[in-house]
């Protein structure tokens, strides 16, 4: 068989086991909370990869890799940054998080913890919150199905559409079936995949090439500054060298109002297991950022050292060194890591978009259904956006890196400053909330289309920092006494201060 076949077989596999697992959490899915939520019955270490697969996507394995190979490691700052923001984020807000959703009526959704945290009987957070995720989420996921369709043009010479549709036909049929179980049951499988091919692919070209030393020699007669994590301050004053590298390492802000990965934290067992997982999520993440960083040196050395070998897109090398180094059906695999890193972000954003369509724009019209019904409609809330995602990923000139940034600056300037204060500061109000939120997303939107500014700073920063002050001004300014707040946070806290071991309730027979 060709190399190509093999390497088709092997991502056949890959997208079998896929479905599979999407079929067991079917069966294990019986009303709207086990779909949205799983229950909230997420083991440490289930919640941990599934949060780091569903946030990572095809940058680790191709964007991060590429920008290294091209520039050296002052591009590493961005995964330094994302890997402290990570770490606070599970710290300092994942065992809240579990705690104050459930005491505040069970809330499922971050939109319906905004408004029953807040007693926002208006409902203007809670729509305002799932409009801002509908938007960014509808095209998020339609730039994975871009990235999807792209992936088989180029490994495979497939036509663009017939990639996206297929990856996309998957990752619906386990998402629309499988629920928030069978998303993040299919993430701790790609995260797994995707952890052992960034360590498998440097070590094992580490160990063809030979000696460690000669590798660096090579790397540094290529690019100097190829190993400098501090380059810039060579090329630049130190006071914007300085900016440059903090506005890149403040990609980690965005972690506090990604909704797709702090949902993770809402389906844990308890509070008191974010440790565990946090140790677990910040391990892969660490070693899996690594992984890529060190692909893309010795990228460097073997190609860019070797003008016969020189690669015309620099995002392929960690797919070209899996290619040069293994056999073609372990080729395959890594291919199919790639694959695991788009559909694991896509499936998750999905279940999120499902849920405000669903939980947080048709049940507040007051209507009554039966859990089956609820089922029912949060499937039809995942095609109905996966349907909108796709029509828009018929372009496939469409910006994938812009609008992955874009997006992820909108989510973390809107809603970071504001969960952080809804679990931190009693006297946040609905409209302080309300005011805070618009003008972050808003300031993201017009800072980042103004090319002057969003080339001195990364959106996010000023989005955040805007939004924090709004809110918290305008808390002061509308603040009430609200005996049901206090009682909530107060119980809140309670529970974070105890810190009870999970202990699994005894089966009755």
């Amino acid at each position: 068989m060709s190399d190509s076949t093999f390497q088709l077989i092997a991502i056949a596999v890959y997208l079998a086991a896929m479905l599979g697992i999407g079929y067991f959490a079917f069966k294990r899915t019986n009303n709207i909370d086990d779909y949205m939520l799983a229950g909230r019955g997420l083991k440490p270490g289930v919640a941990a990869l599934s949060a780091g697969a569903s946030d990572m996507s095809g940058w680790l394995l191709m964007g991060l890799p590429g920008a290294i190979y091209l520039n050296g490691l002052i591009e590493a700052w961005i995964a330094i940054g994302l890997t402290i923001g990570a770490w606070l984020n599970w710290k300092f807000v994942a065992p809240r998080l579990r705690s104050y959703t459930a005491v505040a009526q069970n809330a499922i959704t971050i939109p319906s913890f905004f408004e029953k945290r807040l007693k926002d009987n208006s409902h203007f957070l809670r729509i305002a919150a799932s409009v801002i995720i509908l938007a960014f989420f509808t095209f998020y996921v339609s730039s994975g199905m871009v990235a999807a369709g792209k992936f088989f043009e180029s490994s495979f010479g497939w036509n663009y559409l017939t990639g996206l549709f297929v990856v996309a036909g998957v990752t619906l049929l386990y998402t629309l079936f499988g629920g928030f179980l069978g998303a993040t049951l299919t993430d701790v499988a790609q995260g797994l995949l995707m952890f052992a091919a960034l360590i498998a692919v440097p070590i094992v070209a580490i160990f063809q090439m030979g000696n460690i030393g000669q590798i660096g020699d090579k790397i540094t007669q290529v690019n100097p500054d190829a190993l400098n994590l501090f380059s810039s301050f060579n090329t630049t004053n130190g006071f914007l060298a300085a900016v440059a590298i903090f506005s890149t390492a403040a990609w980690g802000l965005g972690y506090f109002g990604q909704p797709h990965i702090i949902v993770r934290f809402m389906a844990l067992r308890s509070p008191s297991e974010a440790k565990t997982a946090r140790r677990i999520g910040i391990g892969w993440m660490m070693l899996t950022a690594l992984g890529a960083i060190v692909t893309a040196l010795v990228g460097i050395a073997y190609f860019a050292g070797s003008p016969e070998k020189e690669i015309t897109d620099p995002e392929t090398v960690f797919l070209l060194l899996s290619q040069i180094f293994f056999h073609p059906f372990v080729a395959g695999l890594v291919l199919a890591a790639v694959l695991a890193a788009i559909m694991s972000t896509m499936s998750s954003q999905l279940i999120v978009c499902s849920s405000a369509l669903v939980e947080d724009l048709y049940n507040i019209a007051g209507k009554k259904l039966t859990p089956k019904r609820e089922v029912m409609l949060g499937r039809t809330g995942v095609l109905v956006v996966a349907v909108v995602a796709a029509a828009l990923a018929l372009n496939r000139d469409s910006s994938i890196l812009e609008l992955v940034s874009f997006a992820w600056a909108g989510f973390g300037a809107a809603f970071g400053p504001i969960v952080l204060l809804s679990l931190y500061w009693r006297k946040l109000t609905s409209t302080g909330a309300l005011a805070g939120m618009l003008t972050g997303a808003v300031t993201v939107f017009v800072w980042g289309n103004i090319d002057v500014l969003s080339s001195a700073m990364y959106e996010i920063v000023p989005g955040f920092v805007l939004n924090l002050l709004v809110a918290v001004l305008v808390s002061r300014a509308t603040y009430k006494h609200n005996a049901a707040i206090e009682e909530e946070f107060s119980a809140m806290e309670a529970e974070i201060e105890e810190n009870a071991p999970y202990v699994e309730a005894p089966v009755v027979p």
